[in-house]
Protein backbone atom coordinates (compact mmCIF):
# COMPACT_ATOMS: atom_id res chain seq x y z
CA UNK A 1 0.00 0.00 0.00
CA UNK A 2 1.18 3.41 -0.86
CA UNK A 3 0.77 6.74 0.83
CA UNK A 4 -2.33 9.01 -0.28
CA UNK A 5 -1.88 12.35 -1.66
CA UNK A 6 -4.75 13.76 -0.16
CA UNK A 7 -4.75 16.88 -2.50
CA UNK A 8 -5.56 14.14 -4.76
CA UNK A 9 -8.78 13.57 -4.25
CA UNK A 10 -9.94 16.78 -4.67
CA UNK A 11 -13.11 17.04 -7.12
CA UNK A 12 -13.07 13.12 -6.94
CA UNK A 13 -16.12 11.05 -5.75
CA UNK A 14 -14.97 9.21 -2.95
CA UNK A 15 -16.57 6.23 -0.32
CA UNK A 16 -16.10 6.89 3.17
CA UNK A 17 -16.65 4.06 5.65
CA UNK A 18 -17.96 5.58 8.74
CA UNK A 19 -16.68 4.45 11.73
CA UNK A 20 -17.98 7.60 13.51
CA UNK A 21 -21.33 8.53 13.13
CA UNK A 22 -23.26 11.42 13.95
CA UNK A 23 -23.73 11.85 17.41
CA UNK A 24 -21.47 8.56 18.40
CA UNK A 25 -18.77 9.18 21.33
CA UNK A 26 -15.04 9.24 20.71
CA UNK A 27 -13.63 6.21 22.02
CA UNK A 28 -11.11 7.67 24.01
CA UNK A 29 -12.02 11.32 24.26
CA UNK A 30 -15.62 10.77 24.99
CA UNK A 31 -16.93 13.77 23.15
CA UNK A 32 -19.31 13.77 20.30
CA UNK A 33 -19.27 13.70 16.79
CA UNK A 34 -21.53 16.46 15.34
CA UNK A 35 -20.64 15.19 11.84
CA UNK A 36 -20.18 12.04 10.23
CA UNK A 37 -16.47 10.78 10.17
CA UNK A 38 -14.82 7.87 8.82
CA UNK A 39 -12.03 6.79 6.61
CA UNK A 40 -11.48 5.80 2.76
CA UNK A 41 -10.78 2.27 2.48
CA UNK A 42 -7.83 1.14 0.61
CA UNK A 43 -5.84 4.20 1.40
CA UNK A 44 -2.60 4.57 3.79
CA UNK A 45 -2.29 8.43 4.94
CA UNK A 46 1.30 8.95 6.74
CA UNK A 47 0.31 8.08 9.99
CA UNK A 48 0.17 5.11 9.16
CA UNK A 49 -3.89 4.40 8.54
CA UNK A 50 -6.69 4.87 6.25
CA UNK A 51 -6.85 8.69 5.08
CA UNK A 52 -9.88 9.85 6.95
CA UNK A 53 -13.03 12.06 6.37
CA UNK A 54 -15.45 14.33 7.30
CA UNK A 55 -19.00 14.07 5.57
CA UNK A 56 -20.65 16.94 5.61
CA UNK A 57 -23.93 18.45 4.52
CA UNK A 58 -26.02 15.24 5.68
CA UNK A 59 -28.04 15.32 8.91
CA UNK A 60 -28.23 11.81 10.06
CA UNK A 61 -26.13 8.76 11.32
CA UNK A 62 -24.55 7.09 8.52
CA UNK A 63 -22.88 3.65 7.89
CA UNK A 64 -21.33 4.68 4.14
CA UNK A 65 -21.06 7.42 2.42
CA UNK A 66 -20.35 8.39 -1.40
CA UNK A 67 -19.82 12.27 -2.19
CA UNK A 68 -17.39 14.50 -3.66
CA UNK A 69 -14.14 16.05 -1.75
CA UNK A 70 -14.00 19.04 -2.08
CA UNK A 71 -11.28 20.17 0.78
CA UNK A 72 -8.49 18.88 2.75
CA UNK A 73 -7.63 19.98 5.89
CA UNK A 74 -3.84 19.82 6.26
CA UNK A 75 -2.71 19.24 9.62
CA UNK A 76 0.60 21.14 10.35
CA UNK A 77 1.69 19.82 13.51
CA UNK A 78 0.25 16.11 12.92
CA UNK A 79 0.79 13.66 10.36
CA UNK A 80 -2.96 13.24 9.30
CA UNK A 81 -4.86 14.75 6.85
CA UNK A 82 -8.40 14.86 6.64
CA UNK A 83 -10.91 14.89 3.45
CA UNK A 84 -14.05 17.09 3.43
CA UNK A 85 -16.72 15.17 1.56
CA UNK A 86 -20.38 16.24 1.28
CA UNK A 87 -23.01 15.21 -1.39
CA UNK A 88 -22.75 15.56 -4.92
CA UNK A 89 -23.75 18.73 -6.26
CA UNK A 90 -23.50 20.43 -2.45
CA UNK A 91 -21.96 23.72 -2.23
CA UNK A 92 -20.38 24.51 1.25
CA UNK A 93 -18.01 27.65 1.88
CA UNK A 94 -14.49 27.08 3.89
CA UNK A 95 -16.28 29.52 7.04
CA UNK A 96 -19.13 26.13 7.15
CA UNK A 97 -16.03 23.87 7.07
CA UNK A 98 -14.08 25.32 9.44
CA UNK A 99 -17.31 25.30 11.93
CA UNK A 100 -18.27 21.72 11.31
CA UNK A 101 -14.99 20.50 12.17
CA UNK A 102 -13.82 22.87 14.60
CA UNK A 103 -14.91 20.28 17.73
CA UNK A 104 -11.59 17.92 16.75
CA UNK A 105 -9.39 20.11 14.43
CA UNK A 106 -9.37 22.87 17.36
CA UNK A 107 -6.34 20.59 18.73
CA UNK A 108 -4.05 21.62 15.84
CA UNK A 109 -2.61 23.88 13.28
CA UNK A 110 -4.11 23.23 9.84
CA UNK A 111 -5.17 24.86 6.47
CA UNK A 112 -7.72 24.55 4.12
CA UNK A 113 -7.22 23.60 0.64
CA UNK A 114 -10.69 23.81 -1.14
CA UNK A 115 -12.07 22.56 -4.98
CA UNK A 116 -12.63 26.15 -6.15
CA UNK A 117 -15.73 25.22 -7.91
CA UNK A 118 -17.23 23.70 -4.97
CA UNK A 119 -17.04 26.29 -2.65
CA UNK A 120 -18.97 29.16 -1.82
CA UNK A 121 -17.38 32.34 -0.95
Amino acid sequence: MQYSVSKEYLGLSVEVIIDRPLGSKHPGYHYEYPVNYGYIAGTLSPDGEELDAYVLGVNKPLDRFSGICVAVIRRLDDRDDKLIVVPEGYTISEEAILAATHFQEKWFRSELVCEPTKIST
